[in-house]
């Protein structure tokens, strides 16, 4: 597979009002009348029913997103294109913050923004991914641990999609152990030298700036904002993925990248701070493991509707209509995690292992859900076009990355047995 192309066309997307000034509200708001734009059985329990105003508003401005991105993911799957026209498209429909708060963006609720990330991820996983690297991450751990002026010069043009970050995490030693990171960095003079690789960076490679965790000579965990084109900073697209294909993964090399002290986040102090970040991303990833679920039941409710075998619809056979229901119970059960969790959030009472065991249970279920679907779609479940193998492949992704099901697993153990089963 060839590494990731980059797709530019459409970059005069507006990031002003007509009159000039700078967007105070999205500028390309959904237009469809639907105001829950869903199979009528994939809200079973009418969860989203009593959405109020301005949460439903946001959902409509994600789902504004299918008209232009539905029509290309597709290609942009199979030839590992990066659509940055899309991406600016997300930023102009102001869709990429993640709930962080943000100067000239809507306010999201925890439940608004779990519903963007879940009709994005509907749309596509690789979309999906941006907002979890570009809001959820990158923003997040500006406004949680920068500067002020670390937060007045990069939140806003990331939400516009203006510029792209990454979070510089993993490491090809140290991924599920993240706390053991390796990549180190020493203070010299006004200065810090960081040394050491970074492995599954998404925008890594392609970006304009990537927040480095590094560990000081003390063995505290700090992090830091480094621009892409500083002297010593090396990133490769990593290629032969068959999961979120859209969207380019870096392995970054550091060597001797000298950073000024102005670019230390002095909120980041300790992994326990890189977690606050992590638990937030952990309940986006239960809500877009639910949009790919959604996107696959949907497409095997309408195959079985119209695919005749036998001289009769496969959805009057009893086998379908049985796995169909099953589909739904999963959806079902995602929904209340999701619905739940943005609940907690709200209230500001979602402890980390209850955010690990949504994403353990969500996506879970949607892995099922998917494998479900293609295998009731039979040999039109390999085709891009019926929009079902992409969300499965795309999902093994999300079984891995913000933590893996087996170290979320065991997050959820210690709580419920007061004992450590690892580091």
């Amino acid at each position: 597979m060839s590494a990731p192309t980059l797709t530019t066309a459409h970059t005069d997307l507006p990031t002003t009002g007509t009159d000039g000034t700078p967007r105070t509200t999205p500028t390309n708001p959904a237009t469809t009348a639907d105001p829950h734009p869903l199979h009528p059985t994939a809200d079973f329990y009418g969860l989203f029913a009593d959405l109020p105003e301005a949460d439903r508003e946001a959902w409509a401005r994600a789902r504004a997103l299918a008209d232009d991105a539905l029509p290309a993911v597709n290609d942009a799957w199979e030839h590992a294109d990066y659509r940055l026209d899309l991406v600016r498209r997300m930023g102009d429909l102001d869709l990429l913050t993640d709930g962080v708060p943000t100067p000239g963006s809507a306010p999201l609720s925890p439940l608004a923004a779990g519903l963007i990330n879940m009709e994005v991820a509907r749309i596509d996983g690789s979309l999906a991914t941006v907002i979890a690297v570009q809001g959820g991450l990158t923003m997040r751990t500006l406004q949680l641990l920068g500067s002020a002026e670390q937060q007045a010069a990069w939140l806003v043009p990331l939400a516009r999609a203006e510029k792209l970050g990454a979070f510089g995490l993993t490491e090809p030693l140290h991924g599920s152990d993240a706390v053991g990171l390796e990549t180190s960095a020493v203070r010299d003079g006004d200065d810090w030298v960081l040394n050491g690789q970074k492995r599954w960076i998404g925008n890594g490679s392609v970006g304009d700036m990537t927040i480095i965790w590094a560990r000081n000579e003390e063995g505290k965990v700090n992090g830091f904002i480094v621009s892409q084109d500083t002297p010593g900073y090396v990133a490769e697209a990593i290629t032969g993925k068959v999961s979120l294909r859209g969207i380019p993964q870096a392995l970054i090399t550091l060597t001797d990248v000298r950073v000024p002290e102005a670019a230390r986040l002095p909120g980041a102090r300790s992994f326990r701070d890189v977690s606050r970040v992590l638990m937030a991303t952990r309940a986006g990833i239960a809500w877009a493991a639910l949009g790919h679920a959604i996107a696959c039941y949907e497409a095997a409710v309408a195959h079985a509707e119209i695919r005749v075998q036998f001289g009769k619809p496969l959805a009057s056979y009893q086998l379908i209509q049985d796995r169909l229901a099953t589909m739904l119970g999963s959806l079902v059960t995602m929904q209340l995690h999701c619905r739940r969790i943005a609940e907690l959030d709200a209230a500001g009472r979602l402890r980390p292992e209850q955010a690990s065991m949504a994403k353990v249970q969500c996506t879970r279920l949607a892995r099922t859900v998917a494998a479900d679907a293609r295998d009731l779609l039979g040999g039109s479940g390999i085709l891009l076009e019926n929009h079902v193998i992409r969300h499965l492949a795309d999902l093994e992704a999300l079984h891995t990355y913000e933590g893996t099901d087996s170290v979320q697993s065991l997050i959820v153990g210690r709580s419920i047995t007061g004992i450590g089963a690892f580091a």
